[in-house]
């Protein structure tokens, strides 16, 4: 049977389909030989001996070096997704504002943070933190970290807001005003439900990328797992199989965050569906809250 024709292209022929099974196996093949290569290169250089790889049994290594890095990455990517998820529907919020002057400002502080790249920002924050003793000595590492990678990922974050709410039907909103609803009312009851939903595939993956941005604190003396599989290479003369297991960690890490999200994700529509969208609840909510008082808000 011939392949049925897609919405977007029209179903190869049969002398496409055979060109695109040549071209397939070819690139498989170069990316089996490109991986043979990789390993017969770090193979000829000892790196899978055992000796290279007998520190990673010995528990030792795990709590002095893998166990406090694994813990300072979690904590910094946790702590920054947190605060860059309240600062962007803040800021993503306050780009849709009314009031000019409001938008014009929130504006300019997105763009700014979002063009400053995020080690520079992690430096600067890190100098300006020792310089006025913002946090302890043993917290400025952590502080300036977290800070930077909410600065940074807030303002991606806030631009997702902004991007999801304008992406809803204008219909909505019109709606709402005319039931007299307040700004606020409608944002909290009737377009960030939806909007929530449809972000969050953008949302997940930024929160992947501070999670892998987190690396970059071993710059200014952080204590996450990339700094510690460094130092644990230097001490034990086995440096790329140290960064394979930091990156079979992270990528753990990162399947994990991803896993937790799109079950999130998945809920959040399930509920959508039983409870018959966000507008009935919204208007549920309105006519509890205030039995006797028509929609426009008059006795």
């Amino acid at each position: 049977m011939s392949a049925q024709a897609s919405v977007l292209f029209d179903a190869p022929g049969p002398k496409a389909r055979v060109r695109n099974h040549i071209f397939s196996g070819i690139v498989v093949i170069l990316v089996a030989f490109a991986l043979w290569s990789l390993y017969r290169g770090f193979a000829d250089k000892g790196q899978f001996t055992a000796e290279k790889w007998k520190p990673f049994v010995d528990m030792d290594v795990w709590t002095t070096y893998l166990l406090p890095g694994l813990k300072g990455t979690v904590v910094a990517a946790l702590l920054s997704i947190v605060l860059a998820l309240v600062v962007g529907m803040v800021f993503g919020i306050l780009r849709l504002s009314d009031h000019r002057i409001v938008r014009m400002v929130a504006g300019t502080i997105v763009e700014v943070a979002r063009a400053i790249p995020v080690l520079i920002l992690m430096i600067f924050l890190f100098a300006l933190f020792s310089d006025y003793k913002v946090f302890k000595v043993d917290d400025l590492a952590l502080g300036a970290v977290v800070f930077a990678l909410t600065i940074y990922n807030g303002s991606v974050i806030a631009e997702i807001v902004r991007a999801g709410i304008k992406s809803l039907p204008r219909g909505q909103t019109e709606a709402a005003v005319a039931l007299g609803m307040r700004k606020g009312q409608l944002m909290r009851l009737i377009l960030l439900p939806q909007a929530i939903t449809a972000m969050l595939p953008a949302l997940i993956s930024q929160m992947v990328v501070a999670l892998k941005d987190s690396a970059l604190g071993y710059q200014i003396t952080y204590i996450e797992i990339v700094r510690s599989g460094q130092q644990l290479g230097a001490a034990q003369q086995n440096t790329i199989p140290a960064l394979m297991v930091i990156a079979v960690v992270m990528i753990a890490l990162n399947s994990a965050l991803t896993f937790i999200a799109t079950k999130v994700e998945q809920r959040l529509r399930v509920r959508r569906k039983t409870r018959g969208g966000a507008v009935l609840a919204a208007d549920s909510v309105l006519t509890d809250a205030a039995p006797g008082v028509d929609l426009a808000g008059t006795k």
